[in-house]
């Protein structure tokens, strides 16, 4: 099961696991997932650079004929196209009687308020201002200088990822009861895989924790690296090698480095939204998955793209499902001082 013998690329990418580990059964883990290498794993994500970029959805959501709502730390946010194709970003509440400009259509790249037609093409316009705004081929980014309070920077710092026209990208959005640390420190913990996951991960081994010898030898300075096989149906698995990176405050990547799919990301983002109705922090895990491959049926799998783009986003909420609860509850913890870690 070892996908270092996978590089190459073998004829089948699935593997059948000969001697399966009942879930009771698997080496526990705890011992290995200190809190204290997950928090300060943390705390160098954290010390990451933002340059005030936040992602707020994907590119996709972004349509001609009604903008993209947003929220970030309690600002309302609104994005769309303009009649020239770039995106527009700006607050959410019309400068006149504040009306919700989410509500409003885009008539031929101009948004026009519902409640008086105040009309906006993405310039500064009778007390509205636009805000910089990013669109990566994938995500959309706006950056908040009020907000994060950081050196702005021109554009965000997006992951290396496959070519987005060789390969197939799908996004889930998800809320939680909680801060964005809590959604990166459940990113940080990859022991809990096979044990909180077992309808998707088997067979985990973490390989190489920050700081420990050998970390970086699959090109990540300060990551984690993990030998992992999905799971496919039975004892049909694809193993492969990752590595978990924090390139931000609020991301983590998951990058296949071995065995199929090589390149392939997955890109965890936290957006802080604001307080609920109970004053309680609620965070959006936008996640991005570009999946990628040599094989020559992948291009064949790449024209079924909604198909695909929709078994990608299921299994994301799948896993997200979880690890929201996760999240949540690690914010529960800490709110209340009882936080082990």
């Amino acid at each position: 099961m070892n996908p270092r013998r996978r590089a190459d690329g073998p004829r089948y990418p699935l593997s059948l696991r000969r001697r399966p580990v009942r879930w009771e059964k698997q080496q526990p883990t705890w011992r290995q997932a200190r809190p204290g290498l997950i928090a300060e794993a943390l705390k160098r994500a954290q010390a990451q650079p933002s340059g005030n970029w936040y992602v707020v959805g994907a590119t996709r959501d972004v349509r001609r004929d009604r903008p993209l709502s947003a929220s970030v730390a309690g600002q309302e946010l609104v994005v769309w196209r303009t009649a020239e194709g770039r995106l527009a970003a700006g607050p959410g509440i019309c400068p006149h009687l504040g009306a919700p400009l989410a509500d409003s259509p885009v008539r031929c790249g101009t948004l026009v308020c519902h409640w008086h037609g105040l009309a906006l093409d993405g310039g500064a316009f009778a007390g509205w201002e636009p805000l910089p705004v990013h669109d990566d081929g994938v995500l959309v980014w706006v950056r908040l200088d009020a907000v994060g309070g950081e050196p702005p920077t021109p554009e965000p710092a997006v992951p290396e990822r496959p070519e987005v026209s060789r390969a197939v990208a799908a996004v889930y959005t998800g809320v939680g009861v909680c801060e964005p640390e809590d959604v990166v420190a459940n990113r940080l913990d990859p022991w809990h895989g096979a044990w909180f996951h077992p309808y998707s991960f088997v067979d985990l081994t973490v390989v190489d924790t920050p700081g420990s010898e050998g970390a970086g030898s699959e090109g990540a300075d300060d990551g984690f690296t993990v030998d992992v096989s999905f799971k496919v149906a039975g004892r049909l698995v694809v193993p492969v090698r990752a590595v978990f990176t924090t390139p931000g405050p609020r991301t983590v990547v998951m990058r296949i480095t071995e065995g199929e799919g090589v390149g392939s990301v997955v890109e965890t983002h936290a957006t802080p939204l604001g307080p609920d109705e109970r004053g309680r922090p609620r965070t959006a895990v936008v996640e991005a998955v570009v999946a990628a491959s040599e094989r020559r049926g992948f291009a064949v799998a790449r024209r079924a793209a909604p198909l695909l783009r929709r078994a990608m986003t299921a299994g994301a909420a799948r896993l997200w499902r979880d690890d929201l609860a996760y999240a949540e509850r690690r914010w529960q913890l800490r709110d209340t001082g009882r936080f082990p870690g």
